[in-house]
């Protein structure tokens, strides 16, 4: 009878450590790895973007829904988004984890080999962080990124008369979501796994600031909740175009899912977050640079902070808030 696979409970925690470092990629540019009390990081420009983010199980994802996998690349992917988002190269990550005793060691393995798979390719390195016993399983990431000599893109920039531009997907995430609630994922396995592992474009962060962007953010929350906060961050109004127009290849992929679950697919463009596009606005004679693609203007800013075709938005839903209704 094959032995039953180990719990957390069954390792001491350097036992466990043992299992996860051989995942995690070092990176070109860490001096110390992990092993001493802190990891030493190049940071040549002189300065360096920091970010963090948590993610809880219930509230963030299910391991009914995602694998170790998923949770991995997901906590890695939202963090470097982050750091692209000020126009920066992400550098290093550090990693806490608090793991109940019951958690298979499998699944804790599996968390590394997500967090190595996104990091690897772009030279990222999880240099450390730290390791809990807790009641619920919560993954909590600091990202660090390099400026390389440029100036932070920040969300205050934005003038009248710039033009208004996303780069990534619209939509997936929130479409792969209410697929799963639904317990219809065979419909559409890609929209599923662009809400279990999304793929923000990273390299458009550090292209958008060498391009001129004026300012930036991850849209995490939802394009109308994060355009409000640029918008109120800059003192001005976003009049975006009519979103099935503006995202016309993702509202395309979106409308068999949508009209299955009786969705208007203009909610999930307009109000789903996590996809990690980014949202910038740059010069009117600016060539957008790749994959950015215009979709509005910045005006004078009115009593709405962002408006759809001209006009405010209709309803009241407006993207997440963790402490909202």
């Amino acid at each position: 009878m094959p032995a039953e696979s180990p719990v957390v409970a069954d390792l001491a925690e350097q036992d466990l450590l043992d299992r996860i470092f051989p995942h995690l990629p070092v990176g070109s540019r860490t001096l110390v790895p992990p092993g001493d009390d802190a990891a030493v990081v190049v940071a040549p420009d002189g300065r360096y973007v920091v970010t963090c983010d948590v993610l809880v199980e219930d509230v963030h994802f299910r391991r009914r829904w995602s694998s170790g996998e998923d949770v991995g690349r997901r906590a890695a992917m939202q963090n470097l988004a982050d750091v692209a988002a000020m126009g920066a190269r992400p550098v290093a990550l550090v990693v806490g984890l608090v793991t109940p005793g019951s958690t298979p060691v499998a699944w804790v393995e599996g968390l590394a080999r997500g967090l190595g798979d996104a990091c690897r390719p772009l030279d990222v390195g999880v240099v450390g962080g730290d390791l809990s016993s807790g009641p619920v399983l919560v993954v909590a990431v600091t990202a660090h990124g390099d400026l390389e000599g440029r100036a932070a893109v920040r969300r205050s920039g934005a003038q009248v008369g710039d033009v208004v531009a996303h780069a990534g997907r619209r939509g997936w995430s929130a479409a792969g979501l209410a697929l799963l609630t639904a317990s219809r994922a065979e419909l559409d396995p890609g929209l599923v796994a662009a809400y279990r592992s999304p793929e923000p474009h990273l390299a458009a962060g550090p292209a958008a600031a060498l391009a001129g962007a004026t300012a930036m953010l991850d849209v995490s929350d939802g394009l109308l909740r994060d355009g409000r906060r640029l918008a109120r961050a800059s003192g001005v109004t976003l009049d975006l175009d009519e979103p099935t127009r503006a995202f016309a290849a993702d509202a395309e992929r979106l409308a068999s899912a949508a009209g299955t679950l009786g969705v208007d697919v203009t909610e999930w463009l307009l109000t789903g977050g996590e996809d990690h596009g980014l949202l910038a606005t740059f010069p009117p004679d600016v060539p957008l640079p790749d994959p950015f693609g215009a979709i509005g203007t910045v005006t004078a800013r009115t009593s709405d902070l962002v408006l759809v075709g001209g006009r405010p938005p209709r309803g009241g839903t407006t993207g997440w808030d963790h402490f909202g209704s």
